[in-house]
């Protein structure tokens, strides 16, 4: 069945609808009639399984016939991207959603080289968010990752949430596998952590600076094998060992 976002300020199980983009795409594009079923999610773990009841202009009301709720992951894994050129960043939101990101940190780097004022920036962050919302649709994940708006790295480790293990993808020498990582914090604590951020650099890498930067902070440098990847396969790389490792 067809999956429908509503947001959780709108989500009423006893008077279910759906207005806007979600309904003119349930009616317009879809041609969805009364007694058609279809799945709603709110982003927060809750879905349900309802059917139409009644079509109009303004919205499609809804009965519900079964509701569920779906668990957290077991770790929060955010992922700190250095925006890329071209469209991207579009490919590694859709992917990180995918994978099973709880959150999406645009990182506008030194070497970052799209223009990123505050209106632009705003209007980036409405399309992610936007390309998440579809990705969650589309792969039945009921937990909406949230995109935040693009900032700087100082910015971004200012008003950052705690992590139990801060990793950066490195060229450097000195960076581990992340197996060692993962095994040292095991040996230590006694299990493995419940919440992880992965920064990714842009075209070029962070520089030297930024990555002094993220080490002060508690970022510790992994290793991403001995070929040098793309920025776009270095995010889902990245994300799909930690989601292996953490997730399962």
């Amino acid at each position: 069945m067809h999956r429908f976002y509503v947001a959780p300020e709108n989500w009423d199980p006893l008077g279910l609808a759906l207005r806007g983009s979600e309904a003119h795409h349930a009616r317009n594009v879809l041609r969805m009639q009364a007694g058609d079923k279809l799945v709603l999610f709110n982003g927060e773990g809750c879905e349900l399984t309802a059917e139409i009841t009644n079509v109009t202009v303004d919205e499609i009301r809804l009965r519900k016939l079964h509701e569920s709720e779906m668990a957290p992951l077991r770790c929060r894994i955010v992922l700190g991207q250095a925006i890329p050129k071209g469209k991207n960043m579009d490919l590694i939101v859709q992917k990180a959603v995918e994978i099973g990101a709880a959150e999406i940190a645009p990182i506008i780097s030194d070497r970052t080289i799209v223009q990123v004022d505050p209106e632009s920036a705003a209007q980036k962050h409405a399309k992610w968010q936007q390309i998440a919302i579809e990705a969650a649709k589309q792969c039945g994940q009921n937990w909406l990752p949230r995109v935040h708006l693009p900032r700087r790295l100082d910015d971004f480790f200012a008003t950052s949430a705690t992590f139990d293990l801060r990793l950066i993808g490195s060229l450097q020498p000195d960076a581990q596998h992340l197996k060692e990582i993962l095994a040292d914090y095991s040996s230590e604590y006694r299990h493995l952590p419940e919440s992880v951020l992965i920064l990714i650099g842009p075209e070029g890498d962070f520089t030297p600076a930024e990555l002094a930067l993220a080490r002060r902070h508690g970022c510790r440098p992994i290793t991403l094998g001995p070929i040098i990847l793309r920025v776009e396969t270095a995010a889902i790389y990245c994300l799909s060992i930690l989601s292996y490792e953490l997730l399962m």
